[in-house]
């Protein structure tokens, strides 16, 4: 085991620098100059000449690659064009609001997704399975900007249970002040993924639970329950992992959205700031932060997919 998480690790290092060259090749293409924009519409060509040269924009593009790449693994990401700190400070503060809300979209995702997958396995064909079913169906094609303001009409204006905008209260602080502000956006993000997860779980606890092992389980007497979760749910387990991990990619994707319309501060309205302000290093580190952030869940995808299958690590 020690030696396959070696070898993720290792296979990690060309991953990551193919994501720096992308990242930097798409803000290239990117309109506007930025040392134009850092000095204003009124500065002259021989300032901007200078600040260009003072950046290394007048190198070539290669070296300015480089250059860019030994200050990211020194730390240095540069600094916001619009809000004047530096990049890599800021994007980690915004972050820990990003992932609070979608670890906890996640975890409502993967608790509520898999309880609805053996629930619709267990009873195939039931009104239950077709209800459940029904559901997911309708989940996973719901638009996240579109559900998310009938959550917001519905639970935050005509029945007032829950705050429709924002993280914390006016003067509040810590965990149990943000949990009113963190459910209607956690649930809008998480219908998608619960959606999937229902879909994947149902379909991999059905192939499971038709297994001779299983069948040789109920024969000796056991119950439903110790049958599905102490031998079927296991290996069921194995395709839903990889579906989670992928989620997580969407999670943070949706997150954007979700962030805009629950007024969430988050990396995804500050990059659409950015991106408006056309502050491209904040729009470039952001990118880089949330892909390396993706790469490293696959990689622990990948590590608890050997866990709960020891084959892949021995091959």
């Amino acid at each position: 085991m020690q030696r396959y998480i070696l070898k993720r690790l290792l296979a990690l290092i060309p991953v990551l620098i193919g994501v720096t060259i992308l990242v930097f090749l798409i803000m290239q293409l990117a309109p506007g100059d930025p040392a134009q924009i850092m000095l204003g519409s009124k500065a002259t060509q021989s300032n901007i000449t200078a600040l260009r040269h003072q950046l290394g924009l007048d190198k070539p593009l290669y070296q300015q690659y480089f250059i860019w790449l030994g200050k990211v693994l020194t730390g240095d990401w540069g600094r916001s064009i619009q809000l004047r700190r530096a990049v890599l400070p800021l994007v980690w503060t915004r972050f820990q609001a990003t992932a609070l809300l979608t670890v906890f979209a996640a975890l409502i995702a993967i608790i509520f997704g898999m309880f609805a997958g053996i629930v619709s396995a267990t009873k195939q064909y039931s009104i239950w399975d077709r209800l459940l079913m029904f559901l997911a169906l309708v989940g996973f094609c719901l638009p996240v900007f579109w559900l998310g303001l009938i959550m917001q009409i519905i639970f935050g204006l005509k029945l007032g249970w829950l705050p429709v905008s924002g993280m914390h209260s006016p003067g509040g602080e810590g965990f149990l002040d943000t949990v009113p502000y963190l459910i209607l956006p956690a649930v809008t993000l998480s219908v998608g993924s619960m959606a999937e997860i229902a879909r994947m779980t149902r379909s991999s606890m059905l192939e499971v639970i038709r297994q001779d092992y299983i069948k040789t389980a109920r024969a000796k007497g056991l119950g439903q329950r110790a049958v599905i979760f102490r031998h079927a749910l296991k290996n069921a387990m194995i395709p839903v992992v990889t579906v989670v991990g992928m989620q997580f990619g969407y999670l943070l994707a949706g997150a954007v959205l979700v962030e805009i319309i629950f007024s969430w501060p988050g990396l995804g309205t500050l990059m659409v700031n950015g991106i408006l302000a056309r502050d491209f290093p904040l729009v470039q580190g952001i990118i880089l932060f949330v892909a390396s952030v993706y790469v490293l869940v696959n990689l622990i995808v990948d590590i608890v997919y050997a866990f709960l299958d020891p084959r892949i690590s021995y091959s």
